[in-house]
């Protein structure tokens, strides 16, 4: 189920999640309200993958020191 609408926001959440670091694409999902869209279906697939090679890019170091500087929510 498509309309342009839905496909907008899927093209603008894919250019968000392609310009963003791993540090905030992590802080996203750490501080996302529940049910935030961005998570689910295609799109919170495409957000896991692209979170994952960042991840990867950055290496294991830089990953714990960004995990580190967002903390979780309180």
């Amino acid at each position: 189920m498509s309309n342009k609408q839905t496909d907008v926001w899927i093209d603008d959440a894919r250019e968000w999640i392609n310009n963003s670091s791993y540090e905030g694409l992590l802080e996203r999902w750490r501080n996302a309200p529940a049910g935030d869209p961005i998570f689910q279906g295609e799109i919170g697939q495409y957000y896991s993958d692209v979170m994952e090679k960042k991840k990867a890019e950055v290496g294991h170091d830089e990953a714990v020191k960004a995990s580190k500087s967002i903390g979780w929510v309180k």
